[in-house]
C-alpha cells in the first residue's frame, strides 16, 4: 500500500507490505536449531504458557515488553534470563478501542488502544495495513492491522483490530484515492489510509 500524504506523496507500507508478510509468513522453527519456549498467543490476542491462560494482566504486559521479531518473521521472548521462540496465532496484539482528536478529515488524529493498554497514533510510522481491495461482504471484510512497533527485519509486529473497531473506523471512512484507485478510507496525522474500493 502506499499511504497518501498531506503533500500528495506517498510512502510504500500497507496493504502490499501487509501481503508480502503473509506471502512470506514464517514456517514453524525447528527445535534443533534454536530453543522454543512454551507459549502460544491464540488470535484474539490472549497468552498461553504451557497450554493454560495467563490471567495476570501485569505478566502479559511485563512479557509483551520482551516481545521480539526477528528478520525470517519468528517472534521472540528476550528475558534477562533466557530467550527462545514464541508461537503467534496472527498477531500477537488486537486493538480494542478507538479514539480520535482534533476535526474530522485530514486534520484528525487517530489512536488505538491494545489489549496491554499501549495507546498507538496511526500514522506514517504506525500505519493501519489491510489488503483494502478486498471486496466487503456480509460474511467477509478486509482484517485490518496497525504496526505496534518495527520488527529486526520486515516483520513488523503488529496489532490485529477487533471487529467493533474495524467498524467504528469504517464509521469515519471518507472517499480518496491511491495511485489511480479510487478508495475509501481514513485520515490520521495528515496520512490517508484505504480501507475498501469506492464502489461508484
Amino acid at each position: 500500500m502506499e499511504t497518501q500524504m498531506s503533500d500528495g506523496s506517498t510512502t510504500e507500507n500497507g496493504a502490499d507490505v501487509l501481503s508480502d508478510v503473509v506471502a512470506e509468513a514464517p514456517t514453524a522453527p525447528s527445535k534443533t536449531a534454536r530453543r522454543v519456549l512454551p507459549f502460544l498467543i491464540k488470535r484474539q490476542g490472549t497468552w498461553l504458557y504451557q497450554g493454560s491462560p495467563i490471567k495476570r494482566k501485569e505478566m502479559v504486559c511485563m512479557f509483551a515488553s520482551m516481545l521480539r521479531r526477528d528478520k525470517e518473521g519468528h517472534f521472540w521472548l528476550k528475558t534477562p534470563r533466557e530467550e527462545g521462540v514464541i508461537q503467534v496465532e496472527d498477531a500477537p496484539f488486537t486493538a480494542v478501542e478507538l479514539n480520535f482528536e482534533g476535526s474530522c478529515g485530514r486534520h484528525q488524529t487517530l489512536s488505538l488502544r491494545t489489549n496491554i493498554d499501549e495507546i498507538i497514533s496511526v500514522n506514517a510510522m504506525h500505519p493501519l495495513m489491510t489488503q483494502w481491495r478486498q471486496i466487503v461482504t456480509p460474511d467477509a471484510a478486509p482484517v485490518p492491522y496497525v504496526q505496534v512497533r518495527a520488527g529486526d527485519g520486515d516483520f513488523p509486529i503488529l496489532a490485529r483490530l477487533t471487529r467493533a473497531v474495524y467498524f467504528e473506523l469504517a464509521a469515519l471512512a471518507v472517499p480518496g484515492q491511491v495511485g489511480c484507485e479510487k478508495c475509501m478510507g481514513v485520515w490520521s496525522d495528515n496520512c490517508f489510509f484505504p480501507l475498501a474500493p469506492h464502489l461508484d
